[in-house]
């Protein structure tokens, strides 16, 4: 039977440990702006999926995602291997890092939320110096009989 509780318990302590051993104990340079921000772990507790996001050295620099990715497949032996000393479970997950979408998802929101505020403010300013096509009343009444 398959336990969810316990699948995102694990999946929160591969996070910390993975995060912590990257931080401190993996030497790699190119790894050095690397930030773990999820995991999932499958409900038989054997495969677990590690987010991450890469920053630049500096705000205008472009991160280097391929060296990334070669920097996590080489240290997923050690990584795995502290996942399994910190946790004590019987059969450690095997690791898979995929790079996580979500910050460039939630920045191209930012900006169509921009834009459509950007459209409302025009649609509001024409609006406000409108007026109407045809007679300000343009329903029938009995006075006009």
């Amino acid at each position: 039977m398959v336990d969810q509780a316990r699948a995102r318990r694990l999946a929160k302590r591969i996070v910390n440990i993975v995060g912590t051993a990257i931080e401190y104990e993996i030497k790699d340079p190119r790894l050095r702006f690397v930030t773990v921000t999820d995991a999932k772990v499958t409900g038989d507790l054997r495969e677990a999926t590690v987010y991450y996001t890469v920053m630049g050295e500096t705000i205008d620099a472009e991160p280097d995602f391929p060296g990334v990715a070669a920097g996590l497949e080489k240290a997923k032996g050690v990584l795995r291997s502290k996942v399994g000393a910190a946790t004590g479970i019987k059969f450690t997950p095997t690791l898979s890092f995929v790079l996580d979408t979500v910050p460039d998802a939630a920045r191209q929101m930012e900006e169509l939320l921009a834009r459509a505020r950007a459209s409302d403010e025009q649609v509001a300013q024409v609006a406000a110096n409108a007026t109407h096509a045809g007679d300000a009343d343009p329903y029938k009444s009995d006075e006009e009989d």
